[in-house]
């Protein structure tokens, strides 16, 4: 949509590794011109309190555009565990005492809070099983071999919906358009994982001329609000946002607070 709308190309860089730590370094030492911007999402508000040491501050050294979409977690389990909601769930896992296993996509990634989070107002205990991508998880979660899992709604819904897996609650104020009839985890009892959820925002590098952010932001939320752009991005579990830049930067600093609670109270670390 940017490349029709200014006729230039915009060029996608995939830069993986270090828990996303090496794209940000390279934004945030970019030439602040609009050019490079940066894909900032709910790692990075981790990674501010995960690593000891990190190259670049979480909220300083970026230009915030706007936040495009979030998507809140979903809870799902094999079919193999007897349990149609959240309560039944929590009873079980009291009763099993630590027999149950939880996966997450990477140790002290957005999952692997979010479970942590569930399990302190629970008051239960989950051994947690690390691994390397949604991917490899998926497969295990659904072969049984690992019981229970906080993911994404995109990733999940196609096993909902044949029966591979059960959604037991979404962490979410509201139900969402893509899982309707499964019930967010404040209408089962526990309130608080409203902000267990995954989101997608642009930035730009620091001391980007507020006239260009200004540009940029108002390109960006135009698009995302486009009939089309909110279909796909429904139709992959997330909700358009389209927020101004003041709101954003207003939001990374709640996120960066919030998650440096949860790690340190959990006794989080990276390795």
């Amino acid at each position: 949509q940017l490349t029709a709308r200014w006729g230039q190309q915009v060029v996608i860089d995939n830069r993986a590794g270090a828990g996303g730590n090496i794209a940000a370094e390279l934004a945030a030492a970019a030439v602040p011109d609009g050019h490079t911007i940066y894909q900032y999402n709910i790692s990075n508000a981790i990674s501010a309190s995960l690593y000891r040491k990190l190259n670049y501050d979480t909220v300083r050294d970026f230009a915030a555009v706007t936040l495009l979409a979030s998507s809140p977690f979903v809870l799902v389990v094999h079919p193999s565990l007897k349990t149609a909601n959240l309560q039944e769930f929590i009873a079980l896992a009291k009763g099993q005492g630590s027999r149950l296993t939880y996966a997450s996509s990477g140790n002290g990634g957005p999952s692997h809070l979010s479970t942590e989070m569930l399990k302190a107002m629970a008051g239960i205990h989950l051994n947690h099983v690390p691994y390397k991508g949604v991917a490899l998880v998926m497969n295990d979660l659904l072969a049984g071999q690992i019981q229970v899992m906080f993911t994404i709604p995109g990733s999940a819904m196609p096993h909902v919906r044949t029966g591979r897996l059960r959604a037991l609650a979404v962490a979410s104020e509201k139900r969402i358009a893509a899982l309707p009839d499964v019930p967010t985890i404040a209408e089962a009892g526990i309130a608080g994982l409203e902000n267990a959820y995954t989101w997608s925002g642009l930035f730009g590098p620091p001391g980007m001329p507020a006239p260009v952010v200004d540009k940029l932001s108002a390109e960006l939320i135009r698009i995302m609000r486009l009939p089309e752009v909110g279909k796909r991005i429904l139709n992959d579990g997330y909700e358009v946002v389209a927020s101004t830049p003041s709101q954003l930067t207003r939001d990374m600093q709640s996120e960066v607070a919030t998650w440096s609670r949860v790690i340190r109270e959990r006794g989080i670390k990276a390795e």
